[in-house]
């Protein structure tokens, strides 16, 4: 990626955990949407974000749950492994936030790519120029991720070359001819080059 590429990543919480299969899985096909699933859920989506943002390298990301039913939400973020946490503030919908980062993106330079399945902020951000991935669209992508991931950190097989590999097959049998002493009108030097001893 250039230096100068500045890239945002927002992403809807709460909708990616609901819509996107990767987080369904979590608890089996019909999760009970306890406490419990939406920790390991949030922990797996948050893990998932600070890898696939490069640790906020390559992406300046965000993951943005709803706090707005909380009276004490502050939408304070907090960090975690270079990618921002915020859950919105009481009284406020996740929609307000991620719409808010998305146009300070955009009027900051940011090619910014909104991660929701949500059909309001979707047509919201386009109108804004923000680009568009559903929760199952990112889920995919991480499936994608980690693939290449694996394949990049796979052990390698040193393939075993030698010369005769290296050249084409008319030349490897004018070789073998001429080792073997069959070489169609061609016979060896009389009087063979030797090494000094």
């Amino acid at each position: 990626m250039p230096k100068n590429r500045k890239r945002m990543l927002i992403v809807d919480g709460f909708n990616v955990l609901r819509s996107g299969s990767r987080y369904q899985n979590i608890s089996g096909p019909n999760p009970d949407y306890d406490h419990d699933w939406y920790n390991r859920a949030r922990e797996m989506l948050i893990n998932d974000v600070v890898n696939f943002s490069g640790s906020g390298r390559e992406w300046r990301a965000t993951v943005v749950f709803d706090g707005g039913g909380n009276v004490e939400s502050t939408g304070e973020p907090e960090s975690v492994g270079g990618v921002r946490i915020v859950f919105s503030p009481a009284g406020f919908a996740a929609d307000f936030v991620i719409e808010k980062l998305a146009h300070e993106g955009r009027e900051n330079g940011f090619e910014v790519l909104v991660v929701t399945s949500d059909a309001t902020i979707q047509d919201t951000v386009f109108g804004l120029g923000v680009d568009r991935m559903s929760a199952e669209g990112f889920s995919i992508e991480l499936d994608r991720y980690y693939h290449d991931v694996a394949l990049d950190e796979a052990p390698k097989v040193a393939q075993k070359r030698t010369v005769a590999d290296r050249i084409d097959s008319n030349t490897r049998a004018k070789r073998i001819a001429l080792r073997d002493g069959k070489g169609a009108g061609v016979t060896p030097p009389a009087n063979p080059r030797t090494l000094p001893h």
